[in-house]
């Protein structure tokens, strides 16, 4: 894995050798030829036209896309979205845990917070489906959903089931359940993903955070920009494309990279610095090239709820006094599908 230094805190990150070179190689690039049949865009003003073009189909909505071929409809996502942000908004009244203890590594530990904290402690056949381990294989999602689903009866009573959970189990019929299973899956544990992530990509960037007056919100937004855990966006070929810039053929998919834009220097001033501070002038919504939650005209559906849980996890954090241990100098970033650094160690200061 290559090296690069990012962050006041003198730590030092290693990106997949891939990552590595798109940063060394295309960084400041509006368009660049990544394959035979592949574009990479990180111009601002080409990823807006592109992403205008026309809307993301059934395919390239990754919580969203179709199941065994099987569309997710509009009302299903609708009541799926609905189901889960009734579940944040439950976990974010709760006042915070006065004995929690984060320490450890992360962003395992954080994910296994957020998972209590939004989902309970659910029978198995939930909690298993928000089980990092699961991405190890797509095999082991299927087996978790297909185990589940042929569990006799629902849970007992005494153990409150979250409002997704609870759909999930009102679904009539094998089929029809292991389809709503499998949802749970897609819609539960990306939230749990993308928080963690963000808050661990936070945290090896900057902490200790000893000045009080950088808010939590300031502290994400740049830790978005620098590691944001959604790197790319990916749109398949299409004929609107090649309206846009006559330099896509008509076979071409589209990856665009918010990881390239966010850090251009013609868009940020000092742009490998982790600078917090610059948010207080600046507006995550309208400025150019930045895109962690996507483009204006399809913003993440999770954005309402990733912020706020992140904001908790660093509340905790910082009222705890957590910082990542003296003794690690070094962070890894795989070539996942989030952007994330591995294997943080969390330590009380």
């Amino acid at each position: 894995m290559a090296v690069s230094s990012t962050g006041r805190s003198g730590r030092v990150t290693r990106f997949a050798p891939r990552i590595d070179a798109l940063l060394r190689e295309h960084r400041g690039a509006d368009l660049f030829r990544l394959e035979a049949d592949t574009i990479g865009v990180a111009g601002p003003e080409l990823m807006d036209g592109l992403l205008r073009a026309r809307p993301a189909n059934a395919e390239e909505r990754p919580t969203f896309k179709p199941v065994q071929g099987r569309l997710v409809t509009r009302a299903d996502a609708s009541a799926l979205m609905q189901a889960v942000s009734a579940d944040v908004r439950t976990a974010l009244r709760k006042p915070l845990e006065p004995d929690a203890d984060l320490s450890g590594k992360w962003p395992d530990v954080a994910h296994a917070y957020l998972r209590d904290l939004v989902f309970g402690r659910e029978s198995f056949r939930f909690r298993v489906l928000v089980d990092r381990r699961l991405e190890l294989t797509p095999k082991l999602t299927w087996m978790a959903v297909a185990a589940g689903t042929a569990m006799l009866g629902k849970p007992g009573t005494e153990i409150p089931l979250s409002n997704l959970a609870a759909r999930a189990l009102d679904a009539e019929g094998y089929r029809d359940r292991r389809y709503a299973m499998y949802l749970y899956r897609r819609v539960a544990a990306p939230i749990c993903f993308t928080v963690s992530a963000l808050v661990t990509n936070a945290l090896w960037l900057g902490s200790p955070f000893d000045d009080e007056e950088v808010s939590n919100r300031d502290v994400l937004l740049e830790a978005l920009r620098l590691l944001p855990p959604s790197w790319n966006i990916l749109r398949v070929a299409s004929s609107e494309f090649r309206a846009v810039d006559g330099r896509i053929g008509a076979g071409d998919d589209v990856l665009m990279f918010p990881l390239l834009s966010h850090r251009d220097p013609r868009l940020w001033e000092d742009p490998e610095e982790f600078r917090p501070a610059r948010w207080r002038d600046l507006d995550p919504d309208d400025h150019p090239g930045y895109l962690p939650f996507g483009h204006a005209d399809e913003r993440c559906w999770g954005r309402h709820m990733v912020m706020p849980l992140a904001e908790r996890l660093l509340d905790l954090v910082r009222r705890d006094g957590l910082v990542v241990s003296p003794d690690q100098t070094v962070g890894r970033v795989e070539l996942d599908g989030l952007l994330e650094v591995a294997d943080v160690r969390m330590v009380r200061r």
